[in-house]
């Protein structure tokens, strides 16, 4: 079947779709969460979310948009910021061959007494 109606493309990452975009995808869906399933209807709005994120290579396009409610919107990003983070520190040690400093020195080590420890010597350093 042919669409009678060209597939909204934003013209950048962040272009917003139009309102008879977001019509479509809501109809497409059945007006109910791509997600939970809960149906949009007074009270409940629908957000408009990636399925495949832009970070990862998804479009800003109609075909690659869902209609989420605000709850799963908010935990699916934050779940996606957490992988994104995780790809962009194993992307350092792999390309860079670098640990992120814990910002302690290997050199000192503090004791439960308060003492802290010189770990070549073994001596006292302060208390």
């Amino acid at each position: 079947m042919t669409r009678s109606v060209p597939e909204w493309i934003g013209k950048t990452d962040d272009s917003m779709p139009s309102d008879a975009c977001k019509r479509r995808i809501l109809a497409r869906q059945g007006w109910v969460c791509a997600v939970s399933s809960v149906e949009f209807r007074d009270g409940v709005k629908a957000e408009f979310d990636h399925i495949t994120p832009l970070w990862l290579g998804g479009e800003n396009r109609e075909s690659n948009l869902q209609a989420v409610t605000a709850k799963v919107h908010a935990a699916k990003t934050k779940t996606e910021a957490t992988v994104r983070a995780k790809v962009n520190r194993n992307q350092i040690k792999r390309i860079l061959g670098k640990k992120k400093s814990s910002g302690f020195s290997d050199r000192y080590r503090k004791k439960m007494n308060g003492e802290v420890i010189d770990t070549r010597t073994g001596e006292v350093v302060s208390r």
